[in-house]
């Protein structure tokens, strides 16, 4: 197995083009075609998580937060700490390869992960997106229906929640005339033809749009196969921005802090109190989610739980909701147990390849107790 299988398993999971548009996601260092032997899942990549990925025989290693964010002018080794970490990555072979945004947007990704660890229940997006899917409609004759819908399936057409396959058929006929030049695969050239057909239609993301017209169009009888794609407005159940669920039960909100910070293992948690005596459902954005408090309120969450919360956005919301900033580190670790646990699935229990998760912390932020 090669490094670019394992990125290949990963960002079908969390697709690259799902990321924010000014992020930075995929292959970071190193090279897709090394042949894997262990693997270290980590937050973030620091001289540390290297060094443990060199005593554990690890040649890549799988970041959420990407070393290489902004474009470098220079790569100084004896100044610069990324430029030592890269260099430290190259001259030990270790392929770097992150997901960021991608993971965040995903379902069983970071927001997700939180979710699970709070053991809500009943867990869907806090946020879908809208208007990043389209649907594909496609005329093929009977008899090669469950090739191109096959085709098409395989690659991500079809999919709509914990739903694949989905697809839409309808029976009719088409019509042709090929010229001289055709060279059709269904009756004669300059001769009008009358061709029972399926009117296949099927939801895909944008994400995937591509790989499934290709796919369409590669197994399709014809030789100009007829073909619509339509952009559409609907909330996508398969991408979005934070999780909402409900607690098993209800706690009023001195337990339901104390429960947090057992959960998370984080004994700093900010928080604003709130209007809510009991807390039941509870909304979630690992890393910073400021941005879905009112999405949070507007659901009707008792609780939302996100970190790197400004003063104001707790003033704004202090009689509103209980908002707790559990930490960046905190809210977001988590999601490398759904990552080990995927990657533990494609490569079997009984393969050579190991898969690690950092054994510290590469939290940057201490906390300082005068007692």
């Amino acid at each position: 197995m090669t490094c670019n299988d394992i990125i290949k398993y990963i960002e079908n999971w969390a697709p690259k083009e799902v990321a924010w548009k000014n992020d930075n996601v995929g292959l970071q260092v190193g090279n897709r075609s090394l042949k894997v032997k262990n693997i270290m899942l980590c937050l973030e990549v620091t001289g540390n998580v290297i060094e443990e990925a060199i005593r554990k025989k690890c040649n890549m290693i799988i970041s959420h937060h990407p070393l290489l964010f902004h474009p470098l002018k220079k790569i100084d080794t004896a100044e610069d700490y990324n430029s030592k970490l890269i260099e430290k990555l190259i001259k030990n072979d270790i392929t770097l390869f992150s997901a960021h945004t991608n993971l965040d947007f995903t379902k069983d990704g970071v927001s997700f992960e939180l979710a699970k660890t709070l053991k809500l229940k009943n867990i869907k997006f806090l946020s879908n997106f809208q208007s990043n899917q389209f649907k594909i409609v496609v005329f093929v004759p009977k008899n090669f229906l469950t090739k191109v819908s096959g085709a098409m399936f395989k690659v991500g057409g079809g999919s709509i929640g914990e739903y694949s396959n989905c697809s839409f058929q309808t029976e009719g006929n088409g019509t042709f005339i090929g010229s001289d030049k055709s060279n059709p695969s269904v009756g004669n050239k300059n001769v009008s033809e009358k061709v029972g057909e399926i009117k296949l239609e099927m939801v895909v993301g944008s994400a995937n749009v591509n790989k499934v017209i290709n796919a369409m169009l590669n197994v399709h009888p014809y030789e100009e196969p007829a073909y619509d794609l339509f952009s559409l407005a609907n909330p996508d159940v398969n991408y979005g921005a934070g999780a909402i669920g409900d607690m098993e039960e209800s706690m009023n909100p001195s337990e339901f802090l104390s429960y947090t910070t057992k959960c998370l293992k984080s004994t700093n948690l900010r928080f604003t109190k709130g209007k809510s005596k009991k807390i039941k459902k509870v909304a979630v954005c690992g890393g910073s989610g400021s941005e879905l408090i009112n999405d949070a309120i507007k659901k009707g969450a008792d609780a939302f739980i996100t970190a790197d919360i400004k003063y104001h956005a707790f003033h704004d919301t202090s009689n509103k909701i209980l908002l707790i900033d559990a930490g960046h580190y905190e809210t977001e670790i988590h999601s490398m147990n759904e990552v080990r646990k995927r990657l533990d699935n494609l490569t079997g229990k009984n393969s050579k390849t190991k898969i690690f998760k950092y054994s510290g912390s590469t939290n940057p932020v201490l906390f300082f107790n005068n007692q």
